[in-house]
């Protein structure tokens, strides 16, 4: 033990805790992780191949380097040591010269380990940092866009706020994960991009449209599905399955494919109810702004034909903070009266 010590310490830069008795030394590991082990074959109560495997079984030592040093010749103690995860192996006698090699390639394997993974870590930092940027940029292009699309036919930026807010309160209802909600949030604002292709005439009409006018205001969905397909972007991907499925229905009444239930896309199902909820709750051209409490119903009786019942589900659950948003709006502090509910937990 004295030499082994003693030609360790010798090796600059090594400070060196021996330690007799192999439970002293593992209790020690438990919150230590140290540079390098060394432990004999034969030492009292347990094994150099039992300490090893304990070292390996342990969080902060378990990519610790351990030689095991040992007078026997078997063969399979050699091996047993290897599967045990031993690294190196010196024979007794001890040569302090090879010792010291051995030591000093294994910490300098070391040091050359922990400066790639503070350079790995540092790169890692710089990646985070430019991906945020890329999103804040995404995002900030993504609201750009949809607003000038709404000033094209004649809504507000407000009314896609207030859907992306009331999607995104759905999304994490439904159990969405974090980044899947953030999509839907952004994406969302680019629901009715289609209507971009059409006429200016359907657009601004006051009135009721006519059958062969509500055709044509259809191919929105279509529109919106061809300008955003074949894109790489994730966000732009869903933002496509949002425009060309919100308007699909649950029962597969609805356009442009007549889908139903979970065949129409979760992202599109969650902004539908979002989308026809602030619509009814909006004035248009051709009509007044709903009561918030009677909008709130259509939603809730409109549960398993036009909407996921799951979606609905999950609107009914965040009632509270999307009528306070939609009573802030209009500044009404007036109370909303709203019915007492048994639904379904969400279904994604």
């Amino acid at each position: 033990m004295a030499t082994l010590r003693r030609a360790v310490e010798a090796i600059s830069g090594s400070e060196v805790l021996s330690f007799l008795h192999p439970r002293d030394a593992l209790e020690r590991l438990e919150d230590q992780a140290p540079d390098l082990i060394l432990v004999d074959y034969m030492m009292p109560d347990m094994n150099g191949i039992d300490v090893i495997s304990h070292v390996r079984k342990n969080s902060h030592t378990a990519h610790v380097p351990a030689i095991m040093i040992t007078s026997r010749k078997e063969a399979d103690i050699k091996l047993a040591a290897m599967k045990a995860g031993a690294t190196e192996f010196l024979n007794k006698p001890i040569d302090e010269a090879e010792l010291t090699i051995r030591v000093r390639n294994i910490l300098s394997i070391g040091e050359e380990r922990l400066a790639l993974a503070t350079k790995a870590a540092s790169l890692q930092r710089d990646f985070d940092a430019a991906m945020k940027r890329i999103e804040r940029h995404e995002e900030e292009i993504i609201w750009r866009l949809s607003k000038a699309i709404a000033c094209r036919h004649g809504e507000t930026a407000d009314h896609l706020d207030r859907v992306a807010i009331v999607a995104r309160m759905i999304a994490e209802e439904v159990g969405l994960d974090e980044r899947r909600c953030r999509t839907v949030f952004l994406a969302s604002a680019l629901h009715d991009i289609g209507k971009i292709g059409l006429p200016d005439a359907i657009l601004s009409k006051p009135g009721t449209l006519t059958a062969e006018e509500r055709l044509q205001m259809q191919q929105h969905t279509d529109f919106g599905g061809e300008i955003l397909s074949d894109s790489s972007s994730e966000l732009i991907e869903v933002a496509r399955k949002i425009a060309e499925s919100h308007h699909e229905k649950w029962d597969g009444t609805g356009y442009p494919r007549g889908i139903a239930g979970a065949s129409i896309p979760i992202e599109a199902r969650v902004v539908a109810i979002a989308d026809v909820f602030d619509a009814l709750c909006s004035k248009r051209s051709y009509k007044a702004a709903w009561p918030i409490a009677d909008a709130f119903r259509e939603i809730v009786n409109s549960s398993g034909t036009h909407f996921d019942p799951g979606c609905v589900a999950a609107f009914c659950r965040r009632w509270v903070d999307i009528k306070g948003l939609f009573e802030q709006e209009r500044g009404d502090g007036s109370k909303t009266t709203v019915p007492t509910l048994q639904l379904s937990r969400g279904s994604a």
